[in-house]
């Protein structure tokens, strides 16, 4: 599993993953994904683009995360998943949790909102 993380403008961070977000691909990230997650009032930004599977342990990282950044008065929004991807994340409701955007521009609008 790869990760690239970035702060964008307006102290918005971009987490970009690639590969297969699977029990040995989350194991590899996870910590420090969520490291990369952690401060008060977060705005963070998930790039799926990337990632061609998606496993449960990979669902339970996002929304662990998402989970810790809204409790800190943060937000975590998800871009740019792959239909397979995105179809996962439908059917176990993730979108309720952490919103889905098809561009960067929409994600950005809706963080800086917050």
């Amino acid at each position: 599993m790869d990760m690239q993380f970035s702060n964008l403008d307006h102290d918005v961070r971009m987490i970009k993953l690639a590969g297969k977000l699977d029990i040995v691909g989350t194991g590899e990230i996870e910590t420090k994904f969520a490291g990369y997650c952690s401060g008060e009032n977060v705005r963070v930004i998930v790039d799926l683009a990337g990632v061609e599977f998606l496993a449960s342990i990979g669902i339970r990282l996002l929304m662990l995360n998402a989970k810790s950044i809204a409790k800190r008065g943060g937000k975590m929004v998800i871009i740019n998943p792959n239909p397979e991807v995105k179809h996962i994340l439908e059917v176990t409701g993730i979108p309720g949790i952490i919103p889905i955007y098809s561009s960067l521009e929409s994600a950005e609008t809706v963080l800086m909102a917050l």
